[in-house]
C-alpha cells in the first residue's frame, strides 16, 4: 500500500512538471484567442492577435517588458514599417531570452508580408519577409445568376476573384451590360497554402467564359519576365482601348449623324455615345495617351481630351469634376481615373459624353475595330501552345467545383 502511494505521488509530480512546460490557447468570453506565453528551456514566447485599439506599448506594459527596447525597435523598423501602424486581428509574436530581453519580434503586416525584428550584437535589425506560400492549381466554375459578383459571392475571396475575371476580359466583355443569366465561367486559379492549410486565392491561371453562347478564353503566360493574359492564338487580350470608360447603366444616346437634341430641340449630329450613370461614377481613360485638354469647354462642360497613338483622340464630357492630377500636357495610362460623371455644360442629367476621333474625324466607338496588343513570339509559341492545350483539357472536364462550395472550406488564422 505504501509503495502504491509513493508511486502515485511520483506520477502526480511528473504530470505537474510536464504541464508547466506547455501553454494552451484560452478563449475569452468573446470567443477570441487570448495572447499566449510559452516557456521553453531558454526562451519565452508571447503570441497573439492585435486587438482593436491595442498598441505595442500596451503589450509591453502588460507583460512588463523593457520600454527602452520598444523605442530601439521602433527606430530600427522606421524605414520599413512604423510600429505605430498595427491593424486589429493581425498576428504577432515576441521571443524573450532568459533575462526577459527581446530576442525577436514578428508581425504579419498583411497576408503576404511579415515584419521581422531581431536583436543582434549590433542592436536591433528589421527586415520585411515575403510569405512563401505553396501554390496549388484549383478549378472553380459556375453559372451566372443576375451578375458576376452575386454569382461568386462577395466574401472569402469571391469579390476579388470576380474583379480579376472582369479585368481579364474587360476588352471583350462588358460585365455591366453584356452578361446574361446562365452564362458559364470556369477558372483555374492558384490556391495559396501555408503549412498545408488553405489561406486564400492567388492569380487566375486560365479562364473560360461563355457569354450569350460565345466562348472567350484567357491564359496567363510569362514572356521576357512580364506576365500577361493571351487568347488561344497567343495574342494579348489587351487592346488599345477599353470597351467602355466606366461602369454604366445604359447607353442613353448612340452615335448619330442626325439626332434631335433634348435641350435645343433641333436635329444635329451626335458624334459620340452618352453613357447614363449616377453622378460621381468614376470615368477611366480608355487608352494610354497624352492629355491635350482638361478644363471647361462650352456645351461639353468639364471636358478631358486625350491624344493616343495612330491619330486617335478620345473626349470625356459633362464631367462633374476632373480628377486630381489630370492636367493639360500630362500623360495617362489605360484605366486611370480622369474624372467623375456629372451634368456640366449642355446636359439634361448626369451622364458621360464619350467621343472617339481618328485624324480629327468622328467615328463610332462601337464599330471601330481596335487591334490587340503584343503576341507570343514564334520562339515561345510551342511552350504556350502546350500550356494552352493542358488548360483546354481541364476546361473540357467536368471537375470544377462551385465557388459556393470552395469558399466554405475550413480556414484558419495566420
Amino acid at each position: 500500500m505504501k509503495k502504491t502511494y509513493i508511486a502515485f505521488i511520483i506520477v502526480f509530480i511528473a504530470f505537474i512538471t510536464l504541464r508547466s512546460n506547455f501553454s494552451f490557447v484560452n478563449k475569452a468570453d468573446n470567443g477570441e484567442d487570448t495572447p499566449q506565453s510559452v516557456q521553453t528551456s531558454a526562451f519565452r514566447e508571447i503570441a497573439g492577435n492585435i486587438r482593436a485599439g491595442e498598441t505595442l506599448f500596451d503589450i509591453f506594459k502588460k507583460y512588463k517588458l523593457d520600454i527602452k527596447e520598444l523605442f530601439r525597435m521602433r527606430e530600427a523598423s522606421a524605414d520599413l514599417h512604423s510600429l505605430r501602424d498595427l491593424s486589429p486581428s493581425r498576428p504577432y509574436k515576441i521571443i524573450l531570452d532568459d533575462n526577459d530581453q527581446i530576442n525577436s519580434f514578428t508581425y504579419w503586416i498583411n497576408d503576404d508580408t511579415i515584419l521581422n525584428i531581431t536583436n543582434t550584437n549590433e542592436g536591433f535589425c528589421a527586415e520585411k519577409i515575403a510569405v512563401q506560400y505553396e501554390k496549388r492549381i484549383e478549378y472553380i466554375g459556375g453559372t451566372i445568376r443576375d451578375n458576376l459578383v452575386s454569382s461568386m459571392g462577395n466574401e472569402n475571396g469571391g469579390l476579388l476573384m470576380a474583379l480579376q475575371l472582369s479585368d481579364i476580359f474587360a476588352w471583350d466583355i462588358d460585365f455591366t451590360t453584356d452578361i446574361r443569366n446562365n452564362d458559364i465561367y470556369k477558372i483555374a486559379v492558384e490556391g495559396l497554402y501555408l503549412n498545408g492549410i488553405f489561406k486564400k486565392y492567388g492569380d487566375i491561371v486560365a479562364a473560360e467564359f461563355i457569354n450569350n453562347g460565345e466562348t472567350f478564353r484567357a491564359y496567363r503566360y510569362e514572356v521576357s519576365g512580364k506576365t500577361d493574359y493571351y487568347n488561344e492564338e497567343g495574342k494579348s487580350l489587351k487592346k488599345a482601348f477599353l470597351k467602355a470608360p466606366l461602369d454604366f447603366r445604359r447607353i442613353s444616346s448612340f452615335f448619330s449623324s442626325g439626332r434631335k437634341h433634348p435641350i435645343l430641340k433641333i436635329y444635329r449630329p451626335h458624334h459620340g455615345l452618352d453613357y447614363s450613370a449616377p453622378a460621381g461614377t468614376p470615368v477611366s481613360v480608355s487608352g494610354d495617351g497624352k492629355i491635350v485638354f482638361a478644363g471647361n469647354r462650352g456645351q461639353y462642360g468639364k471636358l478631358v481630351i486625350v491624344s493616343h497613338r495612330n491619330g486617335y483622340e478620345t473626349y470625356y464630357g459633362h464631367l462633374a469634376r476632373i480628377a486630381s492630377g489630370i492636367r493639360t500636357g500630362g500623360n495617362t495610362e489605360q484605366g486611370q481615373v480622369i474624372g467623375y460623371v456629372g451634368s456640366t455644360g449642355l446636359a439634361t442629367g448626369p451622364h458621360l459624353h464619350y467621343e472617339m476621333r481618328v485624324n480629327n474625324k468622328p467615328v463610332n466607338p462601337l464599330s471601330v475595330k481596335i487591334p490587340r496588343g503584343n503576341a507570343i513570339s514564334e520562339k515561345m509559341m510551342a511552350g504556350f501552345m502546350q500550356f494552352k492545350n493542358e488548360m483546354n483539357t481541364q476546361f473540357a472536364l467536368d471537375n470544377y467545383r462551385s465557388f459556393a462550395f470552395a469558399q466554405n472550406r475550413t480556414r484558419t488564422e495566420f
